[in-house]
């Protein structure tokens, strides 16, 4: 009983304090350095339960940037086995000499079966992309391309613990093609999404697909701005309501099934394409490089998640899609992923589709 006293005070320390996060480095190869003076409170605390050693200050340094508190002792030493475990898999995973590296982000102590309840939705049929309608023409494709750099990508967002993503891809769409259209830039509600698309085959918190979504704006007349309707991400009351309308949608183009030769020209020619991907463990750990997998599938019922695919390029030498994530700026190359280009990897063209805005 006075052993576990004795650890009160820093149980108390990690479960009342919410500390923020710090604009840091995590290295986890050189956890000793100057830190805040919060950040070493945090650490003695976390030390006087796990004990002294290089592992454990790596640890304390992840809860103190993404702000974790845990509800107990039992609790934060869980949380450090899976966190080894990960470390293991980023460790092994970068010593591979692959074309990405891996790196601590705010996943780290969590399991693949946790993340994948959090933040991915079920698996969906593209039933709609089987034969797609968008045209090739002759024109000739630039060799890279970066929306980003035309300014009309919206910022990255944060779906929080709602496997909303279908929600975000489709917001992302429509905002790079209402500035594009008009000139100015817009943030649309991905809540009315969750609340409001049910009857067209989406699933709110349990997943979607944008091109439903697309669907859903068309026939519904419009979505909503952020402003007028924020994100709550829970599975909420339908509250649309028309005055309040930012965009409509007069069509969506679909990218045929796995027609890579497609959604480049899209990507290349027109604007930012909604794409769905499937996510595998060690995607939720990526950091950057070119992405790719011998173990993810690309069949219309593997996929999980949707993205943005916003441009297209090369490194060392790999072709690769540029795709904007909705799992914050923190995570990966500020918010964003390259996946390698050419085999459809992880079904990145298996579920591509775009909106014609009014």
């Amino acid at each position: 009983m006075a052993a576990r006293l004795s650890l009160s005070p820093a149980i108390l320390m990690v479960l009342i304090v919410s500390f923020a996060a710090a604009e840091i480095d995590f290295d986890v190869s050189n956890p000793i350095r100057m830190v805040s003076d919060s950040l070493r409170d945090l650490e003695a605390s976390v030390v006087q339960i796990l004990g002294q050693s290089r592992h454990v200050l790596s640890f304390a340094r992840f809860a103190h940037r993404y702000g974790r508190r845990y509800q107990s002792a039992e609790e934060m030493k869980h949380r450090f086995s899976i966190f080894m475990e990960n470390l293991d898999l980023i460790r092994s995973t970068n010593k591979k000499g692959l074309s990405y590296k891996l790196s601590v982000n705010q996943y780290a102590d969590m399991t693949w079966e946790e993340f994948g309840r959090e933040r991915l939705g079920a698996a969906q049929n593209c039933s709609a992309t089987l034969k797609g309608n968008h045209k090739l023409t002759d024109n000739t494709l630039p060799e890279t391309k970066d929306w980003r750099e035309d300014g009309i990508v919206s910022p990255v967002k944060d779906q929080g613990k709602c496997g909303s993503c279908w929600t975000f891809s489709t917001t992302g769409a429509l905002e790079a093609a209402y500035h594009q259209a008009f000139g100015k830039g817009i943030s649309l509600s991905e809540q009315q999404l969750v609340d409001c698309a049910g009857a067209f085959n989406n699933f709110g918190c349990n997943g979607g697909l944008p091109s439903q979504a697309f669907e859903y704006i068309k026939y519904n007349g419009g979505l909503d701005t952020e402003e007028t309707y924020p994100y709550t991400g829970k599975d909420g009351i339908c509250k649309y309501k028309a005055e309040n309308v930012g965009v409509n949608v007069l069509n969506s183009i679909n990218i045929t099934l796995g027609a890579e030769d497609e959604l480049k020209h899209a990507v290349g020619l027109v604007r930012p394409v909604s794409v769905a991907f499937q996510v595998v463990d060690d995607f939720r750990l990526y950091k950057k490089g070119v992405y790719t997998s011998k173990t993810c599938g690309n069949t219309p019922m593997d996929v999980n998640h949707a993205v943005l695919a916003v441009g297209y390029g090369v490194e060392n030498g790999v072709p690769y899609w540029l795709v904007k994530n909705s799992w914050g700026a923190d995570w990966g190359d500020n918010g964003y992923f390259k996946m390698e280009m050419g085999k459809n990897m992880c079904g990145i063209a298996t579920c591509a589709s775009y909106p014609i805005v009014a």
